[in-house]
Parts: structure tokens; sequence; C-alpha cells
């Protein structure tokens, strides 16, 4: 087998407000993994968070610092990584990231996310501004549903953190006892 799959990682994206964060924690510990955030990696280089890098920055800057973090974590081993919303939509980055890990794509309806980020008191979600943020939700899932529909689909909507992680875990083994099987041939 080799070094870079002896801990592969276990990358998580998707849409804002479909559990990466919740779901990267509990499933680090159950592995005994570190736990990386790339927005919380961002927002502590940067020393603002990411309303304001967009704000003050703009979003192109903050794609920038995003590429700069994928091209730190990308060697490391034996991390949950959970990414911003759009980080694994770009194909560098996706590379990247895929080289030592296996990506799941964590999806909810619009209807759940807009309720979980409603009841997000800790995070300001800077695409969300104006008026509709429902109908921004469902135009940005459709832009995005190619680009997510390529990772492995973990469905959250309707289901507690400890049944995500029970699949996810399930998913992940079978991936990775098929991964073993194909370095010893």
């Amino acid at each position: 087998m080799s070094k870079a799959m002896q801990k592969p990682n276990i990358i998580l994206t998707g849409f804002m407000g479909t559990g990466k964060t919740t779901i990267g924690k509990r499933l680090a510990k159950e592995l005994s993994y570190n736990f990386i955030d790339t927005d919380v990696m961002i927002e502590k280089r940067a020393g603002r968070t990411i309303q304001k890098i967009f704000e003050e920055l703009g979003e192109s800057a903050f794609r920038k610092m995003e590429s700069a973090v994928v091209s730190e974590i990308a060697g490391m081993q034996g991390q949950v990584i959970a990414t911003g919303g759009r980080l694994m939509l770009d194909p560098g980055n996706a590379a990247a990231l895929s080289q030592t890990g296996m990506v799941f794509c964590l999806v909810a309806t619009a209807e759940e996310i807009f309720e979980r980020v409603s009841k997000d008191n800790q995070n300001v979600r800077p695409l969300l501004a104006g008026e509709d943020p429902m109908a921004r939700i469902v135009n940005l899932l459709e832009q995005r549903k190619d680009g997510y529909g390529r990772f492995s689909q973990i469905e959250t909507s309707l289901k507690t953190p400890d049944e995500i992680v029970n699949i996810l875990l399930a998913r992940f083994q079978i991936k990775f006892r098929s991964t073993i099987a194909h370095k010893r041939q």
C-alpha cells in the first residue's frame, strides 16, 4: 500500500448548511483523525471573517485563499476535511484533495438548508445576502448540481448527525477496502 493511502483523508463537500462541519467533527472523533475546516483556516490566516474577506477583498481573493489552503493540506493524511461550499467545484482543488482522500458530497433539500442556515447565528453567509435567500439557495443549488454530482452523495435531510456519520463510515470502509485490494494487485 502506498504511503499516501495508509490513512486516506475524508473530504466533505457540499452546499452550505448540509452539515460538513458538524458531521466532520464527529467523523474525525470516531476515526481518531484530525479535523480541518478550510473556512476556519482561511479566517484565522486572514484575521477576519469570510464575510469581511468578501466585503473588503472580494470573492476572487477568497478563492485564491482557498486554493492556498488546499495546496497546504493536500499532502496530509488522516484528516477529515470540511471544505467551503464551492471549494471542490474548482477542478484544481478537487484534483489536489482527491489524491490522498475520498470525497463525499453532503446534500440536503433547499428547504432544509434554508432552515439550518436561518438558525445559524454564528456564521454569516455572504452568498445569501439579499432579499430572497431561499430563491438564492435554489439558484445556487441548480448552478452547482453538476459539480456536486461528480462526488459520492450522502443525503442529510431528515437524518440525525449520528445517522449520517454511520452512513459515511460504512461507505468509507467499503471504499477503503477496495483501495487496499486494488493496491495489492
